[in-house]
């Protein structure tokens, strides 16, 4: 890169290099261009933009950050209701009264540590990683950052031709704004250049064509000496236009630090490349400077070039991105060994920007460790919150939220109070854990933007409660919509009982995706062995599946008077499916299912359950349970057991509040009181096993494990 600016410093103050240091060119040097290098008192189109003081642009804590949802004028917020309002004691008659900030970064709900972290990060430059599920605000934290990062001297970033070389093309950086004009300046002296050339050109013709004619000698030789003249001078002019440079990054129109989402780039997008010329000879070739492709790393400089999945990288384009990182500047070179851009490579071109890399936890495994403790060193990482506490300010923070998408899409009609209060009730259900909201406001905007186009398809000027409601319904994941359809695809076979008593059969429950819930029968068989005694069980089980089976056996044996060396305990997850079962909310399942077969007690087939459960038999907390309830009232269940840890995580659509009863159990003996039938039998089989389970935690372990927040199983 040319001595006359330094990436590191801004270009105003930078010197002038020597001569030998600058990139040749025909002719003198024009005004604009020396105005470039020297700094002087060229007008910069981002002066007017200059802040009025630091101190005006300055946040000190994440407290100044969207930590108030400001409505219009007279209306108020009641803080004797807030804390049993659903808006959080917000006096609204629509999202029309609620004003949405204007800096992306007032508009993040929740997150309060990430966005602590990035505040931290814009203002002293450093790197971020953040890791966290889709959909909780990972991209939107790095727009925002952008926009808190300081006032800096953007850059235009000129490519030159080589004379002396013209694979290695001279890179220079100029204040932004000044690149356009350069490049018009040179542009003008090229187009003067080439008419005093044309002029020349058919003045020398005419002489020749002229002559020929006088002379009596043939004209067809002159017009051939004519085109002759003509060629040379086409093919001399190709030198002039070289002369022009390539500006790769362009900032004159740029108010803010530059934002790049180089998501899923592939080395040429992010790294910069060199296009293929296929006339490489002959006159007909294209400069190589003006080949060259600017990668996200160079539009990024001075601003934030953000990469999500980072994981999906390759190591070497990672390696390459450490590079930059650490040097500040990277090089452009074609990225293909087969195209005659891998011939070129620039000087170095300035990439001074702050990385922000994001992912799901599995980013980290295939994340290269040395790009990820560069990262660390020179930066923070941060783990996104999938809920967070659900108080009267968060409340009014989601009313905000369903206003801001809105005005984001610009064509939905805003939405009436009680909508908001559904679109917060489904965020409350939607976290899975009580006095909680989720985090996940991808799929929650995509309801709120469902729900608004039914209204506007029905040409109404608000958007309802009912269109809320019905948008829930047309919204449902392709899980959900595949759980629905099993469960009115069993009903018609007959797969599903409900009703009665049968031995060995329980109505297990399971979740699929994140937010469906389906019905998953387990039955149970005992056959004398062959040989030893064991344990056999079907339905494609996963490794934790499996384990919880082993674990249910430890129960089995301890209270069974039957001598099992001499029994096979056959076990089937009917119509597991190819996915087969993972996780262990099926133990008190099985257990019920293996009891009821050994004692010949049949199971209440009105009742389903699911559960976790120890090896001394304690009913432990398992995730979902919400969406598990739903699944056994849709099948047709009039009871639902659930263990009594998760009984706070319940928050089930009013519509099947009426059609199933809840019964939490914290004992595998509670579970077969309930489950089982046949009085004498079974008052005798849970009195004994009540004499030889204990409990391994007592009620205040059990709340304490109630305010985790279990994996769905």
């Amino acid at each position: 890169m040319s001595n006359d600016t330094n990436v590191d410093d801004p270009p105003e103050d930078a010197p002038t290099g020597p001569d030998e240091d600058q990139p040749e060119r025909q002719g003198e040097r024009s005004p604009l261009e020396d105005d470039g290098d020297r700094g002087t008192d060229v007008d910069d189109p981002t002066d007017e933009f200059e802040p009025a003081s630091d101190e005006d642009d300055e946040i000190e804590t994440v407290e100044d950050l969207g930590s108030t949802v400001e409505v219009d004028p007279g209306v108020e917020v009641d803080e004797e209701i807030a804390e049993d309002d659903l808006l959080g004691g917000l006096k609204i008659d629509s999202t029309e009264d609620i004003e949405v900030p204007d800096r992306l970064v007032d508009q993040v709900i929740g997150q309060d540590e990430a966005r602590d972290i990035i505040i931290k990060a814009a203002k002293q430059r450093r790197h971020v990683m953040m890791i966290g599920s889709p959909g909780t605000g990972k991209s939107m934290l790095a727009k925002a950052m952008s926009q808190l990062l300081p006032k800096e001297d953007l850059q235009d970033v000129l490519v030159y031709h080589n004379p002396d070389d013209g694979n290695e093309p001279k890179v220079r950086t100029v204040p932004a704004g000044k690149g356009e004009q350069i490049i018009d300046a040179h542009k003008e002296e090229a187009r003067k250049r080439n008419q005093m050339r044309s002029i020349l050109m058919w003045i020398i013709i005419a002489v020749v064509i002229g002559y020929a004619i006088l002379s009596a000698a043939s004209p067809l030789l002159g017009i051939l000496a004519a085109g002759i003249i003509w060629l040379i001078f086409r093919y001399t002019s190709r030198g002039t236009d070289a002369m022009v440079p390539n500006m790769i990054v362009n900032n004159g129109d740029q108010r803010v630090a530059p934002f790049e989402d180089a998501t899923g780039a592939h080395a040429g997008a992010l790294l910069g490349d060199v296009r293929h010329d296929p006339f490489q000879s002959g006159g007909m070739e294209t400069p190589s400077h003006d080949r060259v492709e600017p990668g996200a790393i160079h539009k990024s400089n001075k601003g934030v070039l953000f990469v999500d999945e980072i994981n999906t990288l390759d190591i070497r384009t990672q390696q390459k991105l450490m590079t930059a990182i650490q040097e500040g500047e990277f090089a452009i070179t074609g990225q293909s060994e087969r195209s005659s851009g891998a011939m070129v490579q620039t000087e170095p071109v300035p990439c001074d920007f702050i990385m922000v890399a994001a992912g799901n936890l599995d980013a980290m495994e295939n994340m290269h460790p040395a790009l990820r403790n560069r990262i660390k060193g020179y930066g923070y990482e941060v783990y996104m919150d999938d809920t967070i506490e659900d108080t009267p300010e968060m409340r009014r923070k989601y009313a905000r939220f369903v206003a801001q998408e809105v005005e984001r899409d610009g064509r939905l009609p805003h939405f009436t109070d009680d909508a908001v209060e559904e679109l917060i009730l489904e965020a409350k259900r939607r976290s899975g854990r009580k006095n909680h909201l989720t985090l996940h406001f991808r799929s929650l905007g995509g309801l709120v933007r469902v729900a608004g186009d039914i209204a506007r398809a029905e040409d109404r000027d608000y958007t309802t409660r009912e269109d809320v409601l019905q948008a829930k319904q047309r919204s449902r994941s392709i899980e959900q919509q595949l759980a629905d359809d099993y469960i009115e695809r069993r009903k018609d076979y007959e797969l599903q009982v409900t009703e009665n008593g049968v031995e060995g059969r329980v109505n297990g429950l399971a979740v699929m995706g994140e937010d469906s819930g389906i019905m998953l029968p387990v039955m149970a068989e005992i056959a004398p062995a062959q040989g030893g005694g064991q344990v056999i069980a079907t339905g494609k089980l996963q490794e934790m599946a499996e384990e919880s089976v082993q674990n249910v056996s430890a129960i089995i044996k301890k209270f069974s008077d039957v001598d099992l060396s001499e029994k096979d305990i056959h076990i089937q997850f009917v119509q597991a499916g190819q996915q087969g079962v993972d996780g262990d909310s099926a133990s008190i399942t099985v257990a019920t299912a293996v009891i009821s077969a050994l004692e010949n007690i049949p199971v209440d087939q009105s009742i389903a359950m699911t559960g976790s459960l120890s090896v001394r038999g304690d009913v432990l907390p398992v995730g979902g349970v919400t969406h598990k309830i739903e699944a056994a009232a849709k099948a047709g269940c009039d009871k639902v057991i659930i263990p009594k840890a998760n009984e706070q995580d319940v928050m089930i659509e009013e519509e099947y509040e009426e059609m199933v009863e809840i019964i939490p159990c914290s004992n595998i003996s509670e579970v077969l009181d309930v489950a089982l039938m046949g009085e004498p039998k079974k008052d005798s089989l849970v009195d004994r096993l009540k004499s030889i389970t204990g409990t391994a935690f007592d009620q205040s372990t059990v709340g304490s494990a109630s305010g985790s927040n279990p994996s769905p199983q």
